[in-house]
């Protein structure tokens, strides 16, 4: 991880560890290359058949914590079910070891305040609550100010050292590695070796974590990135880590969920019994949405990859539970045939993964990677299955059906449906009814096409329309298309219900929608739902929600600073939009010697979203890098600024680099929503700090 053991060690400082040369070692301890690599090991058998599970202290507890801390958690584990299901390993990322990680006797030392029974003592209390042990150091050698622990020049005596005190697993991070320029390849199956080989012949196994050589973080050598870690991680290890961390301590976001997800793809064949894949820990409740997470929870599965949570288990609702034990997706991950899942057809916005299994079935993964609601579709022979006539098992409601020449799921935004597909043979299952989202088509009486989810003010009416249809070999009989709506929300059918779906059949139901005068600001779900009889009896399906938000009054006046009005939403590529200053520092926005009093700053990727209502006719402003970028390197420092209305780009600044600002004067005659967004210009986001100097707009 990147960010978690140095105190006092900013981003600036590890973006900057490459610096940190050779001369930084021990005298003991010279830089290894490649040359002398020594023979692979295998991994040691048995360890890891399955992709392995359990929790990790970093996102949740980050790099201070205590015995007491780990052993409740530990208890909290069992108490929850999340031990029964798997999650069965208490692993110590960085922070266990006193401020001189290693004695005077030249072995590592955990901190005696913090741990006063030592680490032995730990390790031994979470054996008896029927749980692993875990433990963390580092392959390059202590370099104070750089990482908090290294175990380089003394491979054996600490692998000697964690067997004594009875752990069973290793992370090994990179930190120090890359600051003293090691060659990974060469150290990793070096201190693989003296795992296998340890003192106390006790099994351990080994998580290579090399995330800090991630392109994210800088230009490194080929042979040392952590997206070559797959081409000898195989031959020395349970599982490697293959991209940077997945995120910051209480900051996961999805875009970087999926962005750790395609880059653990790369590489399928490297994965397999005995050795995986790691795109990182799993992140709930630390900035997603419980539907992200959900979809988070289905990639990992789908890639058989560790299955280690980051976040505090002492926090999680129901619903994370839930998500955590699903059975189905346990069983796909730790399938015995030990297969990644591969993408099928083209990448984009929707996309189709599979995953064989070894009874003969398929895992179908339906990824909507979109801010609204999708249907997908495939087919039993895209994703290698010989039949028309298919059983498919929802891993998400467990329920079964029968489709015919079809695999298809509506599927909420941001959301991942996960179907475990077999060949039909028998007497049919109940049709594969689908029921799509809602679809708005007009606000009080005006056609609209919404992107993502609907933007109204408080006593608007909607009009909704839901798609309904048959995918199986036999009709649905008596279906009934309703809506759900938030209480004292009206909801009224304006059309009539289809009489009967037969195979292949399709059906349009219209609804109004009433939003209550006086209702909050703030997100609101609507849902839909077909009831229907079967050929196995009554079934009820359910679509994915879509949100109406109830947005702020738009703003009125002419020449208003759109910085002192309330968004609907908004987001930075790190930490949070600054209301006239400058992102991340509290300085005053300034593009190019000149300074503005208002404006918004923030970091790229950025969206900023305001209710505009169709009131406003223009918007004026600069946009720029702003010139504190000057005192934080010469990385980066190019952003491009869009402005979007109605999911339309009606101005679009190029390419701005640092020192040069961009006017701007827009007409945004009858629009309803307006998006400010910064993009990173390909360059990943170094030192984009990206300014909205002084928008003005103009509602009547």
């Amino acid at each position: 991880m990147l960010t978690k053991r140095v105190v006092g060690l900013g981003v600036a400082a590890l973006l900057s560890l490459s610096a940190v040369t050779a001369t930084a070692l021990p005298a003991d301890a010279a830089p290894q290359h490649a040359a002398a690599t020594p023979a692979p090991t295998s991994p040691t058998p048995g360890l890891a058949a399955t992709p392995y599970a359990g929790w990790n202290t970093y996102f949740g507890l980050g790099g201070d914590y205590n015995a007491t801390q780990v052993l409740d958690v530990a208890d909290h584990l069992v108490s929850s079910g999340l031990a029964k299901a798997g999650y069965d390993i208490v692993w110590l990322d960085g922070g266990w070891q006193a401020s001189t990680p290693r004695g005077a006797d030249g072995q590592l030392q955990g901190d005696p305040a913090r741990f006063p029974d030592g680490m032995a003592a730990l390790a031994a209390a979470i054996h008896a609550k029927g749980l692993k042990a875990g433990i963390y150091t580092d392959a390059g050698p202590y370099i104070p100010g750089s990482c908090g622990l290294g175990s380089y020049g003394h491979y054996q005596t600490d692998a000697d050292t964690f067997a004594k005190w009875g752990f069973d697993a290793v992370k090994v991070d990179f930190l120090c590695g890359i600051a003293a320029n090691l060659d990974p390849k060469t150290v990793y199956t070096q201190f693989a070796d003296a795992l296998r080989h340890n003192s106390s012949g006790r099994p351990i196994m080994l998580n290579i974590c090399n995330p800090v050589t991630s392109p994210d973080w800088g230009n490194y050598p080929e042979s040392q990135q952590s997206t070559n870690t797959w081409s000898y991680a195989p031959e020395i290890a349970q599982s490697w880590r293959t991209y940077t961390d997945v995120g910051f301590v209480n900051s996961i976001k999805y875009t970087d969920v999926l962005r750790n997800f395609d880059a653990n793809a790369l590489h399928p064949e490297a994965a397999g019994p005995g050795h995986w894949n790691d795109p990182d820990y799993l992140g709930p409740q630390l900035g997603m949405t419980d539907e992200e997470f959900r979809s988070q929870m289905a990639l990992w599965s789908m890639s058989a990859a560790p299955l280690v949570v980051g976040s505090d288990p002492r926090t999680f609702t129901p619903a994370t539970v839930a998500t955590l034990t699903n059975p189905d997706l346990l069983a796909i991950d730790r399938d015995a045939l030990g297969k990644q899942a591969v993408r099928v057809g083209p990448a984009g916005t929707t996309e189709t993964w599979v995953k064989q299994l070894a009874d003969g079935s398929t895992a179908v993964a339906l990824v909507n990677r979109g801010d609204a609601a999708a249907d997908i579709a495939t087919t039993p022979d895209a994703v290698g299955v010989d039949a028309t006539r298919v059983t498919i098992t929802d891993a998400w409601t467990h329920a079964l059906s029968e489709a015919k020449n079809s695999i298809r799921s509506s599927v909420p935004a941001h959301g991942v449906s996960v179907l475990i597909v077999k060949k039909g043979t028998g007497k049919p299952e109940s049709p594969r009814v689908l029921v799509g989202a809602p679809s708005f088509t007009a606000v009080n009486g005006t056609s609209i096409t919404p992107t993502g989810d609907l933007l109204a003010s408080a006593g608007a009416k909607l009009s909704v329309t839901v798609g309904v249809r048959n995918d199986g070999t036999t009709p649905a009989l008596s279906p009934t298309v309703a809506l759900t709506t938030p209480a004292g929300w009206t909801s009224s059918a304006a059309g009539a219900q289809p009489g009967e779906l037969p195979p292949g059949g399709t059906a349009t139901v219209a609804f109004t929608v009433t939003v209550p005068a006086g209702t909050a600001v703030g997100a609101s779900s609507i849902g839909a739902g077909v009831s229907f009889t079967g050929i196995r009896g009554a079934v009820t399906v359910s679509s994915p929600a879509v949100t109406v938000t109830v947005a702020p009054a738009p703003p009125s006046g002419a020449d208003q600073p759109l910085s002192h009005q309330p968004w609907v939403s908004a987001t930075s590529g790190w930490m949070t939009p600054a209301v006239d200053q400058s992102v991340g520092g509290g300085n005053p926005i300034r593009i190019a010697g000149v300074t503005y009093p208002t404006g918004l700053g923030v970091a790229s990727p950025s969206d900023i979203r305001y209710y505009v209502g169709g009131v406003c006719t223009r918007l004026t402003g600069t946009v720029g890098i702003d010139d504190v970028v000057n005192n934080v390197g010469p990385e980066g420092g190019t952003a491009t600024f869009s402005l979007v209305a109605d999911g339309k780009t009606v101005w679009d600044s190029g390419v701005v680099t640092r020192g040069h600002a961009v006017s701007f004067d827009v007409n945004l005659t009858g629009a309803r929503e307006l998006v400010l967004h910064v993009g990173d210009a390909g360059d990943g986001g170094y030192n984009d700090r990206a300014d909205w100097a002084a928008p003005l707009i103009s509602c009547t």
